[in-house]
């Protein structure tokens, strides 16, 4: 998994509240069995038209949020279902974090699992980088800050943001849970013989 420590890319503002696993990756997309390739699909319903063409009203369609890493989002983003798929489509699309007022807990857990980063700020937080990143005339670049715990950009907006210190160690160091576990592996393997061993009958 790929650490995040400190990311600067563009914003995209998806100023919509309770937006669920379904809408960021339809259920009809879920039959792949690799983490990869999702992206494509991402917000699906609303980046296509019923004819298949881009919807030109999209805010990910619109040129100037082209490359974006960084999404705004409303309150409880992630609701719904618990499916992993969301941050995979995330991810795979090109964002490395999620700005909202709230999370789904579930949706907040997978994404820390996959390395991407859900922040949490207050709504009054929100709505001002939704304005700003609005009101540019060219893309809107932001600073999210794991190491710092904070959100800054480049006209003196700042705002600390809080996370558990574990997930955050997660992140920091890039582990899964299969890294975690690996990180005693030395440990295990010393457990593992000494069963062995006393498992054994006596000769």
């Amino acid at each position: 998994m790929k650490a995040f420590q400190v990311h600067t890319g563009k914003v995209a503002p998806l100023d919509r509240a309770n937006v669920d696993t379904d809408q960021i990756i339809p259920k009809q997309f879920l039959k792949r069995i690799e983490r990869s390739g999702y992206g494509q699909f991402l917000f699906f319903d609303w980046r296509y038209l019923s004819d298949g063409k881009p919807n030109p009203e999209f805010v990910l369609n619109q040129p100037r949020y082209a490359g974006a890493s960084i999404l705004l989002a409303g309150k409880n983003f992630g609701c719904g279902s618990s499916r992993e798929h969301a941050p995979w489509a995330l991810l795979d699309y090109g964002f490395r974090a999620v700005i909202a007022p709230s999370f789904a807990d579930i949706f907040a857990s997978n994404c820390i699992k996959n390395g991407l980063l859900p922040v949490v700020l207050k709504e009054s937080e929100v709505t001002e980088l939704m304005d700003k990143t609005a009101t540019r005339v060219e893309f809107y670049p932001l600073t999210v800050d794991l190491v710092e715990r904070e959100v800054r950009d480049d006209s003196g907006f700042r705002a600390r943001f809080g996370i558990d210190d574990f997930k955050r160690k997660f992140l920091l160091e890039g582990l899964d849970d299969i890294a975690l576990t690996l990180k005693h592996e030395s440990s295990i393997t010393a457990y593992e013989k000494q069963r062995r061993a006393f498992a054994s009958p006596s000769s």
